[in-house]
């Protein structure tokens, strides 16, 4: 279907004399391009004039607001009381191209859907220092102009993409007043005083503040916005929680199928865990790692072309996303015959010891290194005793001779991205304190590479992690991922019961 667009594309570069004049020329509009090998030599004024006329009216009204929207008027609330005086820039970004004439599926920045609630390419939302404070506004495409052909010319008018809200549908969406996005980059180009802008998004909004903006003040813009997500509000932590559940039934899902992905790859895996993503979300929130056998010991093994074999072990690390950006993080390592071996079994339950050592150290007013601490510890004390490492184990935790299969951090935070709040400050994330409303994965893992001449032959080619998303709350923590099993008996049981 994707042709649709080519085909705009076409019928684009002839439109008549007339439907240009009536075009304004400003600018900010990007010209309608004419697809090079179209099969249409042009539209006739007759058919320019049709298109003109006989639409509906379809503007939406006494639309509800999203049901984030006081949240969002919260957090910019917090963002003007720390930047005042200062004009600051937060733009949605915009469509990248995949290839020739079709783009990536769009995602708009956390920055900008975090303080906006809106998803939609080339937004931007700017807050203008008045008095004390700011006054918000957002700026997006209105809808495409039927007058001068651009909804059904462009290839990105309304007809082949589909309806965008109006400016005033809008207002009422997202609580902020709206205006034309088009006229935004010379309004800022004429500004003055001290200015702000999330850079990385839209390469046009940061050309017009080439002159204004330093490299400096930004991040200390991106730096807040980041360190603003470490404690996430009821509505994230619903979120959240929505997006945990629709991940155990996408795990639950991917059971029901092993059958079929032993007689096809991982990619029946993946694929099955997509279709429940996609059917209950927007989307997944990372590639899917579906890794059988060996391949479970890569890290980040999202190639899924794999053979999945009974005897062996299949590493799923998966989590959906909610409509509203936040995505659960889960990973779960299944014997595909529904039995562990007797090793497969002694290393899982190492990491299931480490995990539960590292759940209980995640508590308000703890170290955010705790609970990576009491993980390594307990997978040290195994290595260890396995004799596959000398010991004592604090010899071994001081050089970190766990590592060679250990590999990876025991967590990370959680969010609207999958490692959110990646540029907060070290002293506030990794060497911070844990805070009632933080939400982390807690993650361990052993990994014997194929390769691993240091280990004996049969632990070769077995990986293990157990993975689940860890909310900090007043007296402790509560596991938002606790419905999925994770004790290896009960991952047994859990998967005989699925399969039915």
């Amino acid at each position: 279907m994707r042709r649709l667009t080519a085909v705009a594309e076409e019928l684009s570069g002839a439109v008549d004399d007339a439907a240009t004049a009536a075009r304004p020329e400003t600018a900010e509009e990007e010209p309608i391009k004419q697809r090079k090998n179209g099969l249409y030599p042009g539209v006739s004024d007759e058919l320019a004039e049709n298109m003109k006329s006989g639409w509906a009216d379809t503007e939406l009204r006494d639309l509800e607001p999203v049901p984030q929207a006081g949240e969002t008027a919260a957090r910019r609330a917090a963002l003007s009381a720390r930047f005042p005086g200062e004009r600051l820039v937060i733009p949605a970004g915009n469509l990248k191209t995949r290839s020739n004439d079709t783009e990536y599926a769009f995602r708009a920045s956390v920055e900008y859907a975090y303080l906006t609630g809106n998803q939609t390419e080339d937004g931007v939302l700017v807050l203008e220092p008045k008095g004390e404070g700011h006054e918000a506004t957002i700026y997006l495409l209105p809808r495409s102009d039927r007058e001068n052909g651009e909804f059904w010319l462009n290839g990105q008018g309304e007809l082949w993409v589909g309806r965008r809200h109006s400016l005033t549908e809008a207002e009422q969406l997202y609580g902020i007043p709206a205006s034309d996005v088009r006229e935004l980059a010379g309004a800022l180009g004429e500004a003055t005083g001290p200015v702000r802008v999330v850079r990385g998004y839209d390469a046009g909004i940061e050309a017009a503040l080439t002159d204004k903006v330093t490299a400096e003040r930004d991040e200390e813009l991106r730096v807040f916005l980041s360190e603003a997500r470490l404690v996430k509000d009821d509505f994230e932590v619903g979120e959240l929680q929505k997006a945990v559940d629709s991940t155990v039934r996408g795990f639950e899902d991917v059971v029901k199928v092993l059958d079929k992905a032993e007689a096809t790859s991982e990619r029946y895996i993946e694929g099955t865990f997509f279709l429940r993503a996609r059917v209950e979300g927007n989307d997944v929130g990372y590639g899917t790692i579906a890794a059988a056998g060996p391949h479970a010991c890569t890290l980040h093994w999202v190639r899924n072309d794999g053979p999945v074999r009974s005897g062996d072990l299949l590493l799923l690390d998966a989590g959906v996303e909610t409509h509203t950006y936040y995505t659960a993080d889960v990973t779960r390592t299944l014997p595909v015959n529904g039995r562990f071996s007797e090793l497969q079994k002694k290393i899982y339950d190492a990491v299931y010891e480490a995990q539960e050592a590292g759940i209980a150290a995640v508590q308000p007013g703890a170290k955010y290194r705790d609970f990576h601490d009491a993980a390594q510890r307990v997978l040290a004390e195994r290595l260890v005793e396995w004799g596959l490492v000398e010991g004592p184990v604090e010899r071994v935790l001081e050089l970190g001779l766990q590592r060679r299969w250990t590999l990876h951090g025991t967590g990370h935070m959680l969010g609207m991205d999958v490692h959110d709040c990646a540029a907060a400050r070290t002293e506030t994330y990794v060497d911070g304190v844990l805070e009632p409303g933080m939400c982390l994965t807690v993650e361990p893992g052993l990994y014997f590479q194929a390769d691993d001449l240091t280990v004996p032959e049969e632990y070769r080619g077995i990986g293990v992690r157990i993975e689940d998303d860890i909310l900090v709350t007043e007296d402790g923590n509560r596991n938002l991922s606790a419905a999925l099993p994770r004790r290896s008996d009960e991952v047994e049981a859990w998967m005989a019961s699925v399969k039915g």
